[in-house]
């Protein structure tokens, strides 16, 4: 799972120690010569300079030797300037998620992200207002890397608009079964395991005051938690039961959380 809860921003040492190929300074051999290698440590510093700072990195797990230094990796950026205080008391910190690898199959992909100091739960927006941005590696700029990141955090009041519209709306007992079950069929997707209605009542369970209630927030955000802690059990196709494990992929949680999302949105008017 994505560490969003730090709040001091990280060095390059530390960095390179879990995820070196963030600072790798050469292309995988097997691109071609139109490649252009921007190395993510340039993007960094390019995103200090706007106040943007970061608070954790990932990378994947190199499949071959080939791809070992230049594999996908991810940075989570925070300016402690950007903060969101709602009336209701709950504190929300946007953050932005970048994702690039050095290997001629990834641009540059940034995508919003909130991160809510009330319950310290991770969250990846997407929806039709808030698409990820890309940006290529040829013709990369620092100014084009400016007006993109202002684009961003002009478009956050509709972020925060659908957090707002969330908060907004109740829930029945029945819509908050069957949002559980959309959000484990979402975790389940491409496997051949199966849930029964104890892990539909074991991802409703409330883990903090803060997320208890029948508004469609609060009911979002302890699925949510839930889904990508594992806290429930599935069956496999033998019928045994298996304790869920934690989702550990950042590609994986970036997709659960961003399909969640957008399945929550639906219950919206």
């Amino acid at each position: 799972m994505l560490d969003l809860q730090k709040v001091e921003f990280m060095n390059k040492e530390v960095m390179n120690e879990i995820a070196p190929s963030i600072f790798t300074m050469k292309p995988s051999t097997e691109v071609t010569d139109k490649y252009t290698h921007i190395p993510t440590e340039k993007v960094i510093d390019d995103m200090e300079l706007l106040g943007w700072g970061v608070v954790d990195v990932k990378q994947v797990k190199a499949r071959t030797e080939k791809t070992q230094g230049v594999q996908k990796h991810l940075v989570v950026f925070r300016n402690n300037d950007v903060v969101i205080n709602g009336e209701d008391g709950d504190t929300v910190f946007p953050q932005i998620v970048m994702t690039n690898s050095h290997d001629g199959k990834n641009c540059f992909q940034f995508t919003a992200g909130l991160f809510r100091m009330v319950c310290e739960n991770g969250l990846v927006i997407s929806d039709t207002q808030f698409d990820d941005i890309k940006m290529r590696h040829m013709g990369y700029t620092f100014e084009d890397l400016q007006v993109l990141i202002k684009d961003i955090v002009e478009k956050l009041p509709l972020t925060v608009d659908s957090m707002n519209k969330m908060k907004a709306v109740e829930l029945e007992e029945e819509q908050m079964f069957d949002l559980a079950k959309s959000f484990l069929d979402i975790r389940v997707e491409g496997t051949q395991n199966t849930y029964d209605n104890q892990a539909i009542e074991d991802v409703l369970n409330v883990q903090r005051k803060a997320d208890e209630g029948n508004m469609l927030w609060e009911v979002f955000n302890r699925i949510q938690e839930n889904i990508i802690d594992g806290n429930f059990e599935y069956k496999t196709p033998s019928g045994k039961l298996r304790q869920a494990r934690i989702i550990k992929n950042f590609k994986q949680d970036q997709d659960v959380n961003k399909k969640m999302f957008s399945k929550a949105l639906e219950l919206v008017a």
